[in-house]
């Protein structure tokens, strides 16, 4: 059986409006009477209601989460680990709406301040840009993750892609080899436009000339990095290593390896990014960037909810005014897929 306000109030001899004060720390109710009312309904695993709440207070109580597509680009586990870091952190506090951007066809009008508290733009291109000026013009604070808000006027999480991909080609390249491929996420996002730099970047430094039979379009899926590894392989001088543009599509690299009759790192060297869950246990262990996009997911729930709290506490130009920018470093993983070679 649910317990309600009422039961509790019951229970301690008060009215429901004394129940309901003390458990949202109203300075009206002294410390004595809250801690009572909380350890009460502590035992009696109490869990508010946000729903009813938002009737009574005017508010949603939803925080939105939007991905640009549910159904290209979004892998299983990044898709995981996204929604995971934000139910980490708002816990019973909101209810947690999932969307894809791409489900609205460019008509925003059913997103409104009456539905969503706030919103994170877990963002993968710049097509979400419409999305979030709709939001800001309706009074919605914004958090956007994965990418540069530039001159969106948001809260900011986002990792150095660029950077942590230059690191690792870099790491490559200094173990001898020269001739390194890049299997390229989806066409368009920006994480594969800042791998891509970065992997460039790093050529360059080490005086490489990039060759474009060795970038190969992927999609972020197992798929597409063995059709890409499979291409890769029909090349007359094919790569020494390869820089698969997130660990999914290096799983798919490193069983059309397999199925080659080669081996890794031994004949080819495979690394990847993100550092998925599964990284660290394939044979031989996965070398790749850790984008820790756990907390980045909770650092834009934390924010969205001091954002939410300002724009209760003060005016709505306020709130927009004291938006955070945060910039996460990516880290380097150095495991046993990568091996050392001296250069021919």
């Amino acid at each position: 059986m649910t317990v309600t306000i009422k039961d509790i109030a019951r229970l301690a001899n008060v009215s429901h409006t004394t129940v309901s004060r003390a458990l949202n720390n109203s300075p009206l109710i002294n410390d004595k009477t809250k801690n009572r009312i909380k350890q009460m309904a502590d035992k009696l695993n109490y869990t508010p209601n946000v729903n009813a709440k938002g009737l009574v207070t005017l508010r949603s109580y939803n925080i939105g989460l939007f991905f640009s597509t549910l159904n290209t680009g979004t892998s299983a586990n990044f898709f995981y680990d996204v929604v995971r870091g934000v139910n980490m952190v708002i816990k019973d506090q909101y209810n947690l709406v999932v969307k894809s951007i791409d489900e609205f066809e460019s008509n925003y009008n059913r997103i409104s301040s009456r539905q969503y508290d706030g919103i994170i733009v877990m963002s993968q291109t710049r097509s979400d840009r419409a999305l979030i000026e709709h939001a800001i013009s309706v009074g919605i604070p914004v958090v956007l993750l994965n990418r540069a808000a530039g001159d969106l006027h948001v809260g900011n999480i986002l990792s150095d892609d660029l950077k942590g991909a230059y690191q690792l080609v870099d790491y490559i390249i200094r173990n001898g080899h020269r001739r390194v491929a890049i299997v390229e996420g989806r066409e368009g996002f920006q994480s594969t436009i800042q791998r891509k730099n970065g992997y460039l970047e790093a050529l360059k430094d080490h005086g490489i000339e990039p060759n474009p039979k060795l970038c190969i379009q992927g999609k972020y899926d197992v798929g597409s990095g063995y059709e890409a590894m499979r291409q890769l392989l029909k090349e007359e001088l094919r790569p020494t290593a390869v820089f698969c543009s997130n660990d999914d599509m290096a799983v798919g690299a490193i069983k059309a390896i397999i199925e080659a009759d080669l081996q890794v790192p031994e004949d080819i060297s495979i690394a990847g990014f993100d550092d998925n869950v599964f990284a660290a246990y394939l044979s031989p262990e996965l070398t790749t960037v850790k984008r820790p996009i756990d907390q980045i997911s909770r650092e834009g729930a934390a924010m969205i909810m001091r954002m939410i709290d300002l724009k209760l506490k003060a005016t709505q130009e306020h709130a927009m005014s004291s938006v955070e920018h945060i910039t996460i470093e990516s880290v380097l993983v150095i495991r046993k897929s990568v091996s050392t070679i001296t250069p021919a």
